[in-house]
């Protein structure tokens, strides 16, 4: 990919992010639902947009852009690429989403506050992300034995997912966050909305900006996963970051979407699980038995589409459930009154 593309595209989501927090987003408010699904639903049509013109660059070779792809790809097969390492991607955060739920609920961080720390912490993911990237497309590039070592990291990631729980999170063993309490005393204020305040004439970190620190590196522990996983699907460097990036722009609406819903979600993670798998064993074949793209994008829609569906039949089943009991529940005499009202206060 030329350097004009790449200049272009950072030139791109820099405009989009300061436009989000500078115009729409300038003021600290609470993001209701129908204000994220119309954000979420915005990121998910500019991505699609930009695969039009991924397909555009990779097919036309535009002659302004210099060369377009190192692999020559066609851009039916950039455009297929880049969808599904942005799919890949957009699913696998969800499981990244949950992690930053239960780190603001940590924290006790307020509705109207969680948007400016997704913001900042969205914006580093963009530039650690980058970097992760292009060291990954030189280790690939110079020793072609990486992609085992890639897929090996998948599969013991998709096991390491299938037993480890999330909701132990413990912010004094991050050491970013016992850096910064040595640096600086933590001010319990999170009303100001700010990740410094003064207090008792020194200067204190607050709540949001060790929540921001564990946003951060809970995204880089992420990225050991998804990066990889992107690259099983496409070994294009621009094909990765782009997906990448359009993924973790949507991250912040898509929060708030799932965020009050994870619950009713139970079985989604078990997808996540099998299409880590999937993609691990796809990159260790990549040599021997290389998998066509949309028979991989197929395959990964498929496995996220059942667990959709069985969570939202396993959600529903038991609403009937808490239903039915207090359906079925006998009226309440006089008598049975009484003896309610001298039950002890158990709170």
């Amino acid at each position: 990919m030329s350097l004009v593309v790449w200049i272009g595209f950072l030139a791109f989501v820099l405009t989009m992010v300061l436009l989000d927090l500078g115009v729409f987003h300038r003021k600290a408010h609470v993001v209701r639902l129908r204000e994220a699904l119309a954000w979420t639903v915005f990121w998910i049509l500019l991505a699609l947009v930009f695969n039009v013109l991924v397909f555009f660059l990779y097919q036309e070779n535009w002659g302004v852009l210099g060369s377009v792809s190192t692999q020559q790809l066609s851009g039916h097969a950039a455009a297929a690429q880049f969808l599904a390492g942005y799919v890949l991607e957009k699913s696998l955060s969800v499981d990244n989403i949950f992690v930053i739920a239960m780190i603001f609920a940590y924290f006790s961080i307020p509705l109207a506050q969680q948007h400016r720390i997704l913001f900042w912490g969205i914006l580093g993911a963009v530039v650690l992300r980058g970097v992760m990237i292009a060291l990954g497309a030189a280790l690939i590039a110079r020793f072609e034995w990486v992609v085992y070592v890639f897929g090996a990291l998948l599969l013991i990631s998709a096991a390491k997912m299938l037993m480890v729980r999330h909701d132990n999170i413990e912010p004094d063993r991050n050491p970013l966050v016992r850096l910064v309490r040595r640096l600086y005393p933590v001010s319990g204020d999170v009303r100001a909305g700010r990740f410094f305040v003064v207090h008792n004439g020194r200067r204190a970190a607050t709540p949001l900006l060790l929540a921001l620190l564990l946003v951060e590196s809970s995204d880089v522990l992420f990225a050991l996963d998804s990066i990889p996983a992107v690259f099983a699907v496409t070994r294009d460097p621009f094909l990765v970051f782009t997906s990448n990036i359009f993924a973790i722009l949507g991250l912040r609406s898509l929060y708030f979407v799932l965020a009050g819903f994870m619950d009713k979600f139970r079985y989604l993670k078990m997808s996540l699980v099998f299409v880590l798998s999937y993609v691990g064993v796809k990159m260790i074949l990549s040599h021997h038995y290389p998998i066509p793209t949309l028979v991989s994008l197929a395959i990964i829609g498929g496995i996220l589409s059942v667990g959709i569906v069985a969570s939202l039949i396993g959600a529903e089943r038991d609403t009937a459930k808490l239903v039915s009991p207090l359906a079925q529940t006998p009226s309440v005499t006089s008598s049975d009154a009484g003896r309610i009202g001298q039950l002890p206060d158990v709170r």
